[in-house]
């Protein structure tokens, strides 16, 4: 019977906006450990295909809520503990390690270290060898620097967004992996593999696959992965909210034959800067006023608006109390007999602790938000009547609801996304019949997005800033588009050949 090949899973993930002032701290990966990674994905547990194929060695993964930039103490923490049990799992083989699944996001910015998932990646090939076949699969919002792609034998990424794919993109980066190593003695052969540069940067919200071009472009992929001699097929937008030199759109395709590879990178690359020109927001933009003023005149009922520049699933603190000093400042939010408005949400440790202490049905007064982002709008001081606490979630801890006026605001212990419908019956609210549900947050997950009759994304200040230009890059490869509208020749979108894994750099 062939010797199932052992699989080592580690890797952090972490979103970063280094145009905000926030940083992330150790404990908010949420570390998992060795059959704590196992647990978590079902097509690599006993009795999978998958599971049965190969002994799966869990390491430690962390995914932490995007954010901040990551404090070296804690990427250094982490780090550290993913090479001692990698080198524990070497030690425990009779083996060693035959294979990695590398599962990162990609869009991690740590103090003082540049490309941060290469740096990663570096230290653990010291521990584990450059013969070990390394399998990433990341988020189509990350980076791929030509460092990362060396360090990695294959390398995939989502092909939706909102991402819809999450788990049958790991899993098809696993399966890839798994191929590769149950194969033939005679077959076994790292793929080939091809990067292009993209000069394009550009947000999720102006490249959501659920509209053209990007709907186009994506589904130009699995054409060029059923080409002979293509193993995979990949795009990556990049990370706009960062400021590094790798921070740019990125096409790799890997495979056995060099001519199918790198003829389909290049189709690939050129039709995206082919369509530069056509890529829009999802939704009608226009200032917070504005979208309340669009908001107040329409019949749609519920209808969302997207407080952008503080969304805290792309990289914001979520403290920004901007947009909600907007919507409290509106005369027609006043009295509790107004339009019904949910705003989601602002944190506010010691307000949270003050409206618990108080009670449902109790009138308090507290200060909230701005503890870390003050840059575009102090705390703010909030009088109200408590509609509804709730303990014990995993993001925000504790969640409480402030009714001021016709304005219901979720107010959290920790900032938390809202992206779930029970997000918000969990508190007592029912977003289907609110009349205005305003959400830190850009294009709209798919469950607001069947919820909302009608949206808006309002153009708001924070460290995810939508107007790109304002935020000013300075590290970013230029020209790039859309910072520069023209180039003083086109790029040639070359293909280049990323030397194995276990070549010279």
């Amino acid at each position: 019977m062939p010797r199932r090949p052992v699989i080592a899973v580690a890797g952090l993930a972490c979103e970063t906006s280094s145009f905000s002032p926030a940083r992330t701290l150790e404990p908010a990966f949420h570390p998992r450990r060795g059959d704590e990674i196992i647990e978590k994905y079902s097509f690599i547990q006993p009795g999978t295909p998958l599971g049965h194929a190969a002994s799966w060695q869990g390491s430690l993964i962390g995914h932490a809520l995007p954010g901040g930039v990551v404090t070296r103490d804690a990427f250094e923490g982490l780090t550290t503990e993913i090479l001692s049990r990698l080198a524990d799992i070497i030690s425990n083989s009779e083996t060693g390690i035959d294979g990695l699944w590398f599962d990162i996001h990609g869009a991690m910015c740590v103090e003082g270290i540049q490309d941060a998932e290469a740096e990663l990646l570096r230290r653990i090939r010291v521990i584990i060898g450059a013969e070990t076949i390394v399998s990433a699969s990341m988020d189509l919002h990350g980076n791929v620097s030509q460092q990362l792609a060396h360090q990695t034998d294959l390398i995939t990424c989502y092909r939706t967004a909102p991402h819809e794919d999450t788990m049958e993109t790991k899993e098809r980066a696993c399966r890839h992996l798994v191929e590769i190593l149950t194969s033939e003695p005679s077959e076994q052969r790292r793929p080939l593999k091809v990067w292009v540069q993209v000069p394009i940067l550009l947000p999720g919200e102006q490249t959501s696959t659920r509209l053209e071009p990007a709907k186009g472009l994506y589904q130009l992929v699995p054409q060029v992965e059923a080409t002979t001699g293509v193993l995979d097929a990949a795009i990556w937008v990049g990370y706009a909210w960062a400021d590094e030199p790798r921070n740019h759109a990125v096409v790799v395709v890997t495979g056995w034959e060099i001519n199918a590879v790198a003829t389909n990178a290049k189709r690939l690359a050129e039709y995206f800067w082919k369509v530069r020109h056509e890529f829009h927001f999802a939704a009608p933009t226009g200032s917070l006023d504005d979208c309340l003023d669009q908001a107040l005149i329409s019949r749609d009922r519920p209808f969302f608006i997207s407080d952008s520049g503080d969304n805290p699933t792309a990289g914001g603190s979520g403290d920004v109390t901007w947009g909600l000093s907007i919507v409290l400042s509106c005369p027609e939010f006043r009295h509790s007999t107004g339009p019904i408005v949910i705003y989601a949400s602002i944190p506010g440790s010691e307000a949270v602790d003050c409206i618990a202490a108080a009670g449902i049905g109790e009138t308090v007064t507290v200060t909230a938000g701005a503890e870390v982002d003050n840059i575009h709008h102090g705390p703010l001081r909030l009088t109200g009547i408590v509609h509804a606490i709730k303990l014990g979630d995993r993001d925000a801890l504790v969640e409480c609801v402030l009714r001021i006026g016709s304005v219901y605001v979720i107010i959290t212990k920790q900032r938390k996304p809202y992206h779930h419908k029970s997000d918000f019956t969990e508190l007592d609210l029912d977003p289907l019949s609110a009349d205005i549900v305003v959400v830190k947050i850009g294009y709209l997950e798919p469950e607001l997005f069947c919820m909302a009759a009608n949206w808006m994304l309002a153009l708001t200040p924070g460290g995810v800033d939508q107007d790109l230009v304002r935020l000013g890059h300075r590290q970013i490869c230029r020209p790039m588009w859309p910072f520069d509208r023209s180039f003083p020749h086109a790029p040639s979108l070359t293909p280049q050949l990323i030397p194995m894994s276990n070549d010279s750099a």
